[in-house]
């Protein structure tokens, strides 16, 4: 009797592309990170400054238990304090939309929101998340960092003095892009979820951020 043929690891890797499907291809094996690169709506990225200029406080997490049709994510409320903005229904369309493709390309019935506005790095040291899958998207300011695979020795993680300080080797995702990140919760993926961190920010520095992970 043969012994049964052991199917070989994909190499992990990273996609990026310009159109939404390019963030389809988080469900492949060995890929980590799709990111869809896209350009914000101008209405939308001027409310995102327009946000941060008011230098006020946002931070809100919703747990979102969506329907089996395709009624719309209920976001009533979400950054009400600056519904008077100009551009703030169509910024809370994108969310809405982004909560809807997420739902469906991942089959979720639960999400988890969190909208925040950051004047200092949330998560400064590299690292993966313990999730199957996190959506990030920066509405204004910079985005996240991230490493490809074998830039650092993941058994370092959490060690300063074994973080990366060669600028080219440090990846960032741009503002407004769409990145999709596997944890370590993904099956398949144990071991291999996408070393990232929050970026470092300067005196008065802030960030509009987005997340949303796939509770069920």
């Amino acid at each position: 009797m043969l012994a049964p043929r052991l199917k070989p690891r994909p190499i992990i890797h990273q996609v990026q592309g310009e159109t939404p499907q390019a963030l389809t291809r988080i469900l492949d094996d060995g890929v980590n990170l799709a990111i869809w690169q896209r350009q914000l709506p101008a209405h939308i990225a001027d409310f995102g400054s327009l946000l941060l200029s008011l230098n006020e406080p946002l931070a809100e997490s919703l747990v979102l238990d969506l329907p089996s049709d395709d009624t719309e994510p209920n976001l009533h409320g979400l950054a009400s304090g600056f519904s008077d903005l100009e551009g703030y229904e169509g910024f809370v369309a994108d969310v809405s939309w982004l909560v809807s493709a997420f739902a469906c390309l991942l089959g979720a019935k639960r999400i988890g929101l969190r909208l925040r506005v950051l004047d200092k790095a949330m998560c400064p040291r590299f690292h993966v998340d313990h999730v199957p899958v996190r959506l990030i998207t920066t509405y204004a300011g910079i985005g996240s960092q991230w490493l490809k695979e074998g830039v650092m020795d993941r058994r370092q993680l959490s060690k300063p003095e074994a973080e990366p300080q060669d600028g080219p080797l440090i990846e960032q995702i741009a503002s407004g892009d769409v990145a999709l990140l596997k944890g370590e919760k993904w099956h398949g993926n144990e071991g291999f979820g996408l070393i990232h961190r929050s970026p470092q920010l300067a005196s008065g520095e802030r960030r509009l951020i987005l997340t949303l992970d796939w509770l069920g």
